[in-house]
């Protein structure tokens, strides 16, 4: 019997399903399938290496990789010890990883390659063959109250930042999501995120709770990544492609959108095809998803999940309940985030409109050009529906008649002519909000943080614009 929530589980929820369903598949990586009780082996074995190598309980303990099947045994092998896990985006460069790591007491590090870690890090091993007595050394019980995972969010400014979770939160997370999106134990779900993003973990932690089976493949072709995947997490450009190429055969049921904007069109083309389309707003902050619906023609995303409060106080969204991080670590211990009554203040701007949030931005985004108030997201949202756009930034330069004007920097994978998307912008958006220039996003700003860094951009367009 599964469990119906986070508080079910009394041991590491792969050590439950490896009890209660030990041959039931657990993953599908490629076309191999492993059963709870093959990947409850391989978990065991990795943690008593690391064990091995030193590692206990509460040590932090760095990964860095692509999604990968050893990426996610690494993970969870950590968690098993009771030991702090950091994911890496393998792009991050070691020079900023020398300065976040003192700060995160990190003292291990284990990566999907050969690579150079900074001193004093002690490099781990891969190893699946261990004894039942080193073993057994090696799993830690179940750490209700402990922090265990570690991502890293950018800030405004600064180094990034890491948020700290318990499991708990993770799973919390996960049961309220599922109890408004159906995910059930003989579901399929492809992880298509990076496990060093909150969104990626999400899908484990969704995957875990349930006991469901989580594909690993190779993301291209997609069409071949979700053969038999019943659920995915896909940015709305994955799924027009998705729908305009190879629809058919998909055994898709249910995806959880997100990055962009979601035109009603490709919502509508999905559900013809028997595909449920869901948006929502999430945080690292929350474990992932904190608001969600079933994509429609509004722009709003949805009530909060089960379990979580949501205030808006002068136009900034505050959020407290399930799911909600310790708070930062830093200098070997964790720093709140929250106001005395537990409210996590965001920094989101939102409204509460026809029964449902609408975002509109960072508060720190906005900016001013002629007496009129410019939110980049605005303009970015519409801009995200071009054909051709992947992705863009909208940031504002200075100007001696308006004081300031928007640029823009497209990222694209296709060629694009930038000239015409002044004239495509016209009726879309107000006059005054169209960009002054469109800059192609220049690659050094893609190679080395968490993700894309608005402030970066912004430097990057100070030193270009003419």
């Amino acid at each position: 019997m599964a469990p119906l929530g986070s508080q079910a589980f009394s041991d590491w929820p792969w050590q439950y399903w490896a009890t209660e369903r030990p041959d039931a598949t657990a993953i599908i990586r490629g076309q191999q399938t492993v059963s709870w009780r093959q990947l409850i082996g391989e978990v065991n074995s990795v943690s008593a290496g690391f064990y091995r190598s030193g590692v206990r309980c509460g040590d932090g303990v760095a990964l860095r990789g692509k999604n990968s099947p050893e990426f996610l045994v690494a993970y969870l092998a950590v968690l098993q010890l009771g030991a702090r896990v950091l994911p890496l985006n393998p792009q991050l460069p070691v020079s900023l990883q020398a300065q976040l790591f003192p700060l995160l007491n990190i003292d291990f590090g284990w990566c999907t390659q050969n690579t150079e870690w900074p001193a004093d890090i002690v490099s781990l091993s891969y190893q699946t063959t261990f004894n039942d007595a080193v073993i057994a050394n090696a799993i830690a019980s179940w750490p209700s109250e402990q922090g265990v995972t570690m991502t890293l969010t950018s800030g405004s400014s600064g180094l990034p930042k890491a948020v700290v979770h318990r499991v708990e939160a993770h799973l919390a997370n996960a049961s309220g999501l599922l109890q408004m999106m159906q995910f059930d134990a003989q579901d399929r779900w492809l992880l298509s995120l990076p496990l060093f993003h909150v969104s990626g973990q999400g899908v484990l932690w969704r995957w875990l709770l349930k006991g469901a089976t989580l594909v690993q493949r190779d993301m291209h072709p997609l069409a071949d990544a979700l053969s038999g995947c019943t659920h995915a997490s896909l940015v709305p450009t994955q799924l027009w492609r998705l729908l305009e190429h190879s629809s058919d055969g998909l055994a898709l049921k249910q995806v959880l959108l997100g990055g962009a904007a979601i035109p009603v069109e490709l919502t509508d083309r999905a559900a013809r095809q028997g595909i449920s389309c869901w948006c929502g707003y999430g945080m690292t902050e929350m474990a992932s998803t904190v608001c969600a619906k079933r994509a429609n023609q509004t722009s709003g995303v949805g009530i909060p999940l089960p379990g979580r409060e949501m205030r808006i106080v002068d136009q900034e969204i505050w959020l407290r309940g399930s799911g909600q991080a310790s708070g930062y670590w830093r200098n070997g211990k964790i720093q709140p985030f929250t106001d005395v009554d537990s409210w996590f203040h965001t920094r989101d701007r939102g409204e509460w409109r026809d029964g449902e949030l609408h975002i509109f931005g960072r508060m720190d985004n906005l900016f001013f050009s002629g007496g009129e108030g410019i939110q980049p997201e605005d303009i970015e949202r519409v801009l995200v529906n071009h054909p051709q756009v992947d992705q863009v930034f909208v940031v504002p330069v200075d100007d001696i008649e308006f004081g300031q004007r928007p640029v823009a920097v497209i990222d694209t994978g296709v060629e694009l002519d930038l000239a015409q998307l002044s004239g495509w912008l016209q009726g879309r958006i107000a006059k005054f909000q169209i960009p002054d220039a469109f800059y192609l996003l220049p690659a050094e700003l893609k190679n080395g943080g968490i993700k894309i860094s608005r402030l970066a951009v912004r430097e990057w367009v100070r030193k270009n614009h003419q």
